[in-house]
């Protein structure tokens, strides 16, 4: 045997050091805590282990590799010498300390380094010591200056990146409700979930460095549409072979199963598409959020302009434009810097899952930038022209007559400042909702807000712009008649719907109005699911200041339509008055959310790890009817898995009790949330908070 043979070093081991790496690169709340998970732009120290001590001549590298054939061509394949010295633009490992056998590495990634999964093996000489479950996790890096995902604030890192629970956004303008939703980027599975999608992305590893370049392919993959992504999406209202997308309560047990079955998960809408796209950017440590725009326009035609088509009787008719208000849309934002475009336009960059429209062949949608949808510059990449007007298009009423059996539209109103209207998002370290409505637009009706528009108009190819049209305002009605609707906006379920539609005559003027006014169920989409009455009526106004008209419907007009659709509805009403004297037109619309009983959840306040604690679920039905079917689905963070407890049927003035007996498996304040669905009521939400000291 040769003496360099009988000589040449050999690696004996490699310890990652998990708990001191994940401590410096706020990893340790990660499930995958036998590997090592670190953020890029930041040391990280490895131990060797030899089988004699190192010498000045002895040549050790460091390897890490990606994927089948790691190449150092296409950076598939990093090697670093451990005496190459320090360069902060490329992969380098320094000997820090040696004692006896064993060696203290740092090793240093650049701030633009590929995230990804990297395989670890250490060179001397001939030797390759090649430890096949030494896997070194890569991600973003938030807290590292040189990052262009680099958020200042602590407090905004700590909800953006690190926070697993929040709330999603949703209900009406009138009636907004906060989801609470765990995102749980840090579960077991959810990493590699996220891992395997950008392995299906086929993204090459030179472009895994660009955040920008990933939220978008991730906005692809999170559904279903081009890639077998994540989610199948599905408003149809029948659920049957998947899980109704209001029952969901978090992301995990989403990218869990289609991690181990790398099928579609069934079903989503664009809430669960939002909560699943906010885990995966916190997980691969993109600071990102949930945002819901309230009145949502989906403009198919890109002429900023949404036409709603009423009836003779003012019942809408969803077949005659694939435009649509949507009551509320969730889609996301997430922080980082715009070196593609111009100066000015870091910061929040609105992405959206959801698949609605086509962007470069592919469902996907952003990143935008939020000062370019706000300044009206929709030339920027990516899909700023949609954006913008998801939150800024007009809503043009119409009605359709039926002339000598002809169809004639006739124009009831034009509305510049109905959409785009609550912007929400969770607050900062609260458990409450935050207005970000002006970072998306300047406030209605300002200068400021004009000019963004015009400028968004001159990029826009349409020659059917009506929103740049200089619009000068209505003259007040000759006949000086108001509409007015009195009445409860939120409705328990079962309950029958008394609504007054009083027309108030100012003028005290002599008038003859032929009034209709109709009441439908509708998704949260607008989809029409069901006409449930309507009134047509010519009134007269003299010698009267008011005139009321009651508009009454009986619950069981709409129980059976709520019992058969999976989808949460709610009621529009529609009304038109045309003055015959003047032929003027006014027109009113009210939406009408239905109210639930609560859903309890009681636990003591504080737990002590890996000891029992008992949680408890309680409801009253105080509805005058029966809920059929009830289900309860509760998840537990860090505490248990998301499991359902099929309760049956719930009678009027019932009460249910069940109890989870747990222990919690990791420190902090952990969220129990809890979520009831049946045949009526398709999801209560319920929620409490548990501290669990270190």
């Amino acid at each position: 045997m040769s003496q360099t043979a009988a000589s040449s070093l050999k690696t004996l081991g490699v310890d990652l050091l998990q708990k001191q790496n994940a401590r410096l690169h706020h990893t340790e709340e990660y499930h995958e805590n036998t590997s090592l998970i670190v953020r890029r732009g930041q040391v990280f120290q490895l131990k060797l282990t030899f089988d004699r001590e190192l010498k000045d001549n002895d040549k050790v590298v460091v390897q890490l590799s990606v994927g089948e054939k790691p190449m150092e061509s296409n950076e598939t394949l990093l090697s670093m010498n451990l005496k190459s010295g320090q360069d902060s633009r490329c992969w380098c490992a320094n000997i820090s300390n040696t004692s006896g056998k064993e060696c203290l590495v740092a090793v240093t990634s650049p701030a633009d380094a590929a995230v990804g999964k990297y395989f670890l093996s250490v060179k001397t000489g001939p030797h390759i010591y090649n430890p096949g479950n030494k896997v070194v996790y890569v991600l973003f890096n938030p807290w590292c200056e040189a990052d262009t995902v680099f958020m200042p604030n602590d407090t905004e890192r700590l909800e953006y990146v690190l926070s697993d629970t929040g709330y999603i956004y949703v209900g009406s303008i009138q009636n907004i409700v906060g989801r609470p939703w765990n995102f749980g980027q840090f579960e077991e599975d959810v990493l590699d979930s996220c891992l395997y999608l950008l392995d299906k992305s086929k993204l090459k590893q030179k472009v895994r460095k660009d955040p920008v370049i990933v939220s978008r392919a991730m906005s692809a993959l999170v559904n279903s549409n081009d890639d077998s992504g994540v989610l199948f999406g599905n408003w149809s209202g029948t659920y049957t072979g998947g899980t109704s997308p209001v029952a969901w309560t978090g992301s995990a047990p989403i990218l869990q199963k289609y991690y181990k079955t790398k099928k579609p998960i069934c079903f989503g809408q664009c809430w669960v598409f939002s909560g699943v796209l906010t885990t995966v950017m916190r997980s691969l440590g993109i600071p990102a959020r949930s945002v819901t725009n309230f009145a949502s326009a989906h403009d198919t035609e890109e002429n900023l302009k949404v036409d709603i088509y009423l009836n003779e009787k003012g019942e809408k008719l969803d077949d005659m434009t694939s435009d649509s208000v949507w009551n509320f849309h969730v889609w996301n934002d997430v922080w980082m810097k715009r070196p593609d475009l111009p100066q000015g336009f870091d910061g929040w960059q609105a992405v959206d899952a959801t698949p609605q429209e086509i962007s470069q062949g592919v469902y996907q949608c952003g990143p935008c930038p939020l000062k370019a949808i706000r300044s009206g510059e929709v030339y920027l990449m990516y899909d700023s022209k949609f954006v913008f007007a998801e939150v800024n298009a007009d809503r043009v009423f119409w009605q359709v007559k039926n002339v000598n059996g002809k169809q004639k539209l006739v124009k009831l109103r034009e509305e510049t400042k109905a959409i785009g209207k609550s912007i929400s998002t969770k607050t900062i370290g609260k458990n409450t909702r935050e207005d970000i409505t002006a970072q998306y637009k300047f406030p209605e009706g300002s200068p400021e807000e004009r000019k963004a528009v015009e400028k968004a108009c001159s990029y826009l190819n349409s020659s059917n712009l009506a929103v740049c049209e200089s619009t000068t305002p209505l003259p007040p009605l000759q006949a000086g008649i108001q509409l007015e609707v009195e009445g409860e906006k939120a409705l328990w379920l079962g309950n029958p719907i008394n609504l007054n539609i009083i027309v108030q005559n100012s003028s005290a003027g002599a008038w003859t109005i032929n009034l209709v006014a109709s009441c439908q169920l509708q998704s949260y989409t607008g989809k029409v699911e069901a006409n449930l009455g309507s009134i047509k009526q010519t009134v007269q106004t003299e010698g009267k200041p008011a005139i009321q008209l009651p508009l009454n419907i009986a619950a069981d007009a709409y129980m059976k339509t709520i019992t058969s659709v999976e989808d949460e509805l709610l009621i529009k009403v529609n009304i038109i008055a045309e003055i015959q004297e003047t032929n003027e037109k006014l027109t009113d619309e009210l939406t009408l959310t239905f109210q639930y009983p609560p859903l309890k959840v009681e636990m003591p306040e504080t737990a002590k790890i890996n000891e029992d604690f008992t949680c408890s679920f309680i409801f009253k039905n105080t509805l005058s009817i029966p809920l059929e079917k009830c289900k309860l689905h509760v998840e537990g963070l860090g505490i248990f898995k998301m499991e359902t407890i099929d309760q049956g049927d719930i009678m009027p003035g019932r009460i249910i009790k069940s109890q989870i007996i747990c222990a919690p498996n990791k420190t902090g304040e952990k969220k129990i949330v809890a979520k009831l669905t049946s045949n009526q009521v398709k999801g209560i939400s319920g929620e409490t908070t548990i501290t669990i000291p270190a």
